[in-house]
């Protein structure tokens, strides 16, 4: 078993690498158990976002965690053409199937893929990237600095990457079982990475510019960022 320095405290890895790694199948398992978990609805963050690429001429976006297609389709109906990223087999279906039922499937492309790894994608093949609540996903400072980088290389100049993730400020910050770094299993089994402005910060080193917006979701409420970051 090995320790790694995170800057303010170690991380042990062996049991608790592993107890991250079974997040897939415990995602897997939620949504093959319901067809829309976060209902229908386009999200907030995406409809934010919708109106930043609008804004400033972006058509082909990168979708991360896409889930069950939710904002995947609203931006398809808007006119995007939309490549969404999920690592659950049943996400991708799910985009699929409801991209089609609503005659929007010339619009999108769900692939399966696992963020930690390379993305599929050539050096500039994006206008933008748009991902709700995968960066506060069981993954690590170090597994995000490289989803960061791999993003950027993947958008085009001037490419927008817009995320959000749950901040230190919500309930359920240090709540539930400690994984590592601040990442804490809250109810139901979820890891929740929780971030400060300082991780904000230091996850847009390499990027031009930065731009951060508090917002509220959910009953708890959930309390998150919204982070916007130019190449």
């Amino acid at each position: 078993m090995t320790l790694e320095d995170t800057g303010s405290e170690k991380i042990e890895y062996g049991t608790e690498k592993e107890i991250l790694n079974e997040q897939q199948p415990h995602w897997e398992k939620v949504f093959s158990n319901t067809c829309s978990r976060f209902g229908d609805k386009p999200s907030y963050p995406a409809r934010k976002a919708a109106y930043v690429f609008e804004k400033e001429g972006k058509k082909k976006i990168l979708e991360l965690g896409g889930g069950q297609g939710r904002d995947t389709c609203f931006f398809a109906s808007r006119g995007f053409s939309v490549h969404s990223l999920d690592y659950t087999e049943s996400g991708p279906k799910a985009i699929k199937e409801k991209a089609e039922e609503a005659g929007l499937g010339e619009y999108v492309t769900a692939l399966r893929h696992d963020v930690r790894n390379p993305l599929p994608f050539e050096d500039g093949t994006f206008d933008a990237c748009y991902s709700h609540m995968l960066y506060c996903m069981a993954l690590t400072t170090e597994e995000l600095e490289f989803l960061c980088k791999e993003i950027k290389r993947v958008l085009k100049p001037g490419g927008i990457n817009i995320y959000t993730a749950r901040h230190t400020g919500d309930a359920h910050y240090g709540t539930g079982k400690h994984r590592g770094e601040d990442m804490y299993e809250i109810a139901g089994g979820f890891i929740v990475h929780f971030f400060s402005r300082e991780k904000v910060e230091h996850l847009a080193k390499g990027y031009g510019s930065f731009e951060l917006e508090e917002f509220e979701e959910g009953e708890l409420p959930r309390k998150l960022y919204r982070v916007t970051m130019r190449k």
